[in-house]
């Protein structure tokens, strides 16, 4: 019998962190043990996992002993808050945010492009930008190939980018759009660029009509 690990989810209530659940599950990762973290607010909370529903803990000190890994994707300000806690219970930070990335003791990997470097680790492993993963998934065996010098490179990220309430705050304001309402902003700067707003309308109206 392979090794099994002991795992929490550092922001499982978000975006990613349901979909961290999901592909554990999907991929049949070894787990000895799954705890599910968060914030205060959202502690007691009940996730799916396979035919379970686990509980959502909130995260303390003390959440990180007896834990192997911890997959973190709670945003930049959380995973520096509890970095040191995680690295002094012994267990591997893999940090899905902006906090480490730029850090030249932490190395960043990208497990197709550069595994090893998973290898040189204190504590922490980071990992690039969603849109930094994909590119250089696809870049790396032309590199190998033939070296490139210099890369131009334009991102247009979609609302998910920023989390569950983002996405939430986008069917909001498609709603007060189509109500002729002017769209709360909480998530975002700013509601989406005025200009579009008569385009998406009619297309929404539109698809509401075919419906009924």
């Amino acid at each position: 019998m392979g090794e099994s690990y002991r795992v929490a989810v550092l922001g499982a209530t978000g975006a990613v962190g349901t979909e961290l659940l999901m592909l554990l599950k999907e991929r049949a990762f070894p787990l000895k043990s799954l705890k599910l973290l968060s914030s205060p607010r959202s502690a007691g909370t009940q996730l799916p996992f396979g035919d379970e529903m686990l509980t959502v803990e909130a995260v303390s000190a003390e959440s990180f002993k007896d834990v192997d890994i911890v997959l973190a994707s709670a945003g930049g300000s959380i995973s520096k808050a509890w970095a040191k806690d995680i690295v002094a219970s012994g267990a591997v930070m893999i940090d899905n945010s902006s906090a480490f990335r730029m850090d030249p003791t932490i190395p960043l990997v990208i497990p197709e492009v550069n595994p090893e470097a998973a290898k040189k680790h204190s504590g922490i492993i980071a990992n690039p930008n969603c849109t930094t993963i994909l590119m250089c998934v696809a870049l790396q065996p032309l590199h190998n190939i033939q070296p490139i010098r210099r890369v131009v490179v334009s991102t247009y990220q979609s609302a998910s980018g920023a989390g569950a309430r983002a996405m939430e705050e986008v069917k909001v304001q498609a709603q007060a759009i189509l109500d002729g309402k002017t769209p709360p902003t909480e998530s975002f700067p700013y509601p989406w660029p005025s200009i579009c707003f008569p385009t998406i309308r009619r297309s929404m109206t539109r698809a509401i009509a075919r419906k009924r």
